[in-house]
């Protein structure tokens, strides 16, 4: 009898186990990215379709956003478990700077990994004479959508160069699709938009009219005063029509999760990520510029544990 009663508690208790695997929670991964126009998207969605495949009991999201400014206060919100944002952005969120579009400091964010630098490229219709920073003074441009990442790099920009808003024609507050569209429609002049290089907006432009880029001087981007702000380059022929180097600001992008993320899932993210790099890279031609040896320079607030471990592992930290 008291062998029998023990069976059958073993019995229920393997059952309960084998419930309690089968009635496990899925790991929902919701990546925050940009507009479907933009680099963040694509890059979402590849690294959306790698952790489904290679993170079990996944089930993961790509969700089109606003961008970095957008993206930060939805993961310290919960509402996101990693995202794509801009170094300045991710510095701004973690001071809690309110006019930056940050209401309090965001602590629980964690950096995954350094990726590639975005490249401001203020683009031109060519019939607007528009071939310096002061050229714009009268002109109608966009800067992006309101306190986004884009946005907050415009502002620094003209700072640095002595112009502020009040100096335009018209600024509106738009993405990158939206922006061309009103340059070919001529109901624009110009738009700065803050991206990985190749994107797939300005591509159509330059295919669709004659445009110029503004260069950024040297000396403006250093009166930025922003460790984020480091001089680029447009490389000559990343463009249709475009014959020669534009000087630039390139600041890095960061990949960003938060510290209800799971150390486990967080090191599984970081690992298939850089074991699929090659893949990436497919996804859009930014994400080339992706490395091992990049990942943990420079970062403005702490990493996750999780990728922390994946990088010792490696001995990349």
């Amino acid at each position: 009898m008291k062998l029998t009663k023990r069976f059958c508690m073993i019995g229920a208790a393997a059952a309960l186990s084998i419930s309690t695997a089968v009635m496990a929670a899925p790991t929902f991964i919701n990546i925050l990215t940009g507009g479907t126009s933009g680099v963040y998207y694509p890059i979402g969605v590849a690294l959306s379709q790698l952790y489904s495949n290679g993170i079990e009991g996944s089930k993961t999201s790509v969700q089109a956003t606003k961008a970095s400014v957008e993206n930060l206060n939805l993961l310290q919100a919960g509402r996101g478990e990693l995202a794509l944002a801009l170094g300045d952005s991710v510095s701004a969120a973690w001071e809690g700077d309110s006019e930056a579009g940050f209401k309090a400091p965001l602590k629980k964010l964690r950096v995954i990994a350094s990726t590639y630098p975005n490249f401001i490229q203020i683009v031109a219709n060519k019939d607007a004479g528009i071939n310096t920073l002061a050229d714009l003074k009268g002109k109608r441009i966009s800067v992006g959508a309101p306190k986004s990442g884009t946005e907050l790099n415009a502002r620094a920009i003209f700072a640095a160069a002595g112009l502020s808003y009040d100096d335009m024609g018209k600024v509106e507050f738009l993405p990158y699709a939206e922006s061309v569209e009103l340059i070919k429609n001529r109901q624009l002049d110009a738009t700065l938009q803050s991206s990985g290089l190749g994107m797939a907006a300005i591509r159509d432009l330059a295919a669709t009219m004659d445009i110029n880029f503004v260069a950024i001087p040297e000396d403006v981007v250093a009166k930025i005063n922003n460790p984020a702000y480091q001089v680029g380059v447009i490389t000559a022929n990343t463009y249709e029509g475009q014959t020669e180097d534009v000087s630039t600001v390139a600041i890095q992008n960061l990949l960003v999760s938060h510290s209800k993320v799971s150390d486990d899932v967080a090191y599984q993210m970081t690992k298939l990520m850089f074991e699929n790099l090659e893949r990436l890279g497919t996804a859009h031609s930014a994400a080339q510029d992706i490395s091992l040896d990049k990942a943990t320079k420079n970062l403005p607030i702490p990493l996750h544990p999780g990728a922390e471990r994946y990088y010792k592992e490696v001995n990349a930290l």
